[in-house]
């Protein structure tokens, strides 16, 4: 799996917003690392800057110098959906009869195309094949005969799917979260101003204190002036669809996220994790970096029960922190070779040991698969894997670049055959009531299309999980023969 996007935008008193939201974005680097942008506004007129690469890559100290403007919004992308390439990253922008927009989306739409479709007929010109332009021209159509919170309620109640959108038209920034809250965003106040980010850690790296979350159907608007905001509850739904893998993988652990810091959480689907299917070891071990709250909160759950019975929490696996995901690895052999160039096993601490090794999902089974052969390489007695996640057996369609179910290990078999396909000794996935009862949610209130196969929104072909169906488009006219 890779990780999703990035949004920021702020509103200041008397300072630009440029380097604000450009440390805001170096914050949200772990959500996308194929472009990063910043759009700001000075009153007069728009500035961006989006380029290909990461943050520190795409911006330069003159690029910065040359985003004028107290407002801004910013955006790192991984792309879900639309191509990998600069027509597609963000901010998008768009200049129209009743001013300029600048969007930036973390999610996914289930019906982009048949607005697109819509839009294109009416002679709306698209320049990408992403579905953020198709919010850029729906609002911007609908902001030529109606006032922005209008405007923004009538493109809610076009889009089916996640998002959480920093928007800012001319210098108004806003925030807009999906009636579900399948993403995360949340507001922030700095010494000088408010800021909308997807995750409380670029809050506290701009110095700033965490307000709240963004509510589900919820607008935020920031007075440009920076001295405040408002709140409009646009969209009200009867259950939530939060992604419980925020919690488990992609947010960074020192977030809060809906009310949860994400560490605490890791450590407690660890704890849970052992109550459902704790294995007496030598040793517990983490696949680091994403595997390392769960560990210790393993750990820690058995040694409370077994006492000094319980095993070593140890640092069994070290991270090449030098190799990235853009290492190139064409072959099986490349692949395997890419793993012992990430990671490496501390000999001593393994050999001769039962180990257990804690991960936070498995998608595929390579890793894993590789990751056994290792220690078992490394002298290792036994090893039983244990996961923090349940199966993943499903794709997802709400802006996480996760394998189809070809190629998802857990769509074509059982637990049992996964583990003789990874080689461990024993292997066990959290329960999905788990994650749930962990969270403190009910599973209604959860997006769990990935491990159950059935989803919040409609999908084409998809099963779901409650009464939802996506708004009705009216599509391209055709003339009469």
């Amino acid at each position: 799996m890779r990780e999703k996007c990035g949004v920021v935008g702020v509103a200041l008193e008397d300072r630009g917003a440029a380097h604000p939201c450009y440390y805001g974005l170096y914050a949200l680097q772990h959500r996308g690392q194929e472009s990063a942008g910043i759009v700001t506004h000075d009153g007069f007129q728009q500035h961006d800057h989006v380029e290909m690469g990461l943050v520190g890559e795409a911006f330069e100290e003159e690029d910065l110098d040359g985003l004028q403007g107290s407002t801004g919004v910013g955006h790192v992308r991984y792309p879900t959906a639309g191509s990998v390439d600069k027509a597609c990253a963000q901010p998008f922008t768009v200049s129209f009869r009743s001013g300029s927009l600048a969007l930036s989306h973390n999610g996914n739409l289930v019906n982009a195309g048949e607005i697109r479709e819509e839009l294109a007929a009416e002679g709306h010109a698209f320049t990408s094949d992403g579905d953020t332009e198709v919010i850029a021209h729906d609002l911007a159509r609908n902001l030529l005969d109606a006032d922005l919170v209008r405007a923004v309620k009538r493109t809610m109640d076009r889009i089916h799917g996640s998002y959480a959108l920093t928007v800012m038209h001319d210098e108004t920034v806003l925030g807009i979260r999906d009636p579900q809250g399948n993403r995360p965003l949340c507001l922030g106040k700095l010494d000088d101003g408010y800021v909308l980010a997807s995750e409380s850690a670029a809050i506290d790296t701009l110095g700033g204190e965490l307000i709240r979350d963004v509510k589900p159907g919820e607008l935020v608007l920031l007075d440009p002036d920076g001295t405040g905001y408002e709140s409009y509850q646009l969209v009200e739904e009867d259950n939530t669809a939060h992604c419980f893998f925020e919690h488990v993988y992609f947010a960074r652990p020192d977030s809060v996220i809906d009310e949860e810091l994400v560490y605490d959480t890791r450590r407690d689907l660890g704890a849970r994790l052992w109550d459902e299917s704790g294995v007496e070891s030598d040793v517990v071990m983490p696949v680091p970096d994403s595997g390392r709250a769960f560990a210790t909160g393993y750990a820690e759950a058995a040694s409370e029960e077994l006492g000094d019975d319980g095993p070593e929490f140890a640092e069994g696996l070290m991270k090449n922190r030098y190799v990235g995901r853009t290492f190139i690895m064409p072959t099986q052999d490349q692949r395997e070779q890419a793993v012992r160039l990430k990671l490496n096993p501390i000999r001593s601490t393994v050999e001769g040991k039962s180990v257990t090794l804690i991960d936070d999902s498995i998608v595929r089974g390579t890793t894993s698969t590789q990751l056994v052969s290792l220690l078992e390489e490394a002298g290792a007695a036994e090893v039983h894997l244990r996961i923090g996640a349940p199966q993943i057996l499903a794709p997802c369609y709400m802006g996480i670049d996760m394998a189809s179910r070809e190629e998802l290990i857990a769509a074509g078999q059982d637990t049992e055959g996964i583990r003789e396909t990874v080689g461990a000794d024993s292997l066990s996935y959290l329960s999905v009531d788990g994650v749930a009862e962990v969270l403190g949610e009910s599973r209604a209130d959860l997006c769990l299309g990935c491990v159950t196969g059935e989803y919040p929104y409609d999908i084409d072909g998809e099963e779901t999980d409650r009464d939802v169906t996506r708004p009705e488009i009216d599509g391209p006219v055709v003339a009469d023969d």
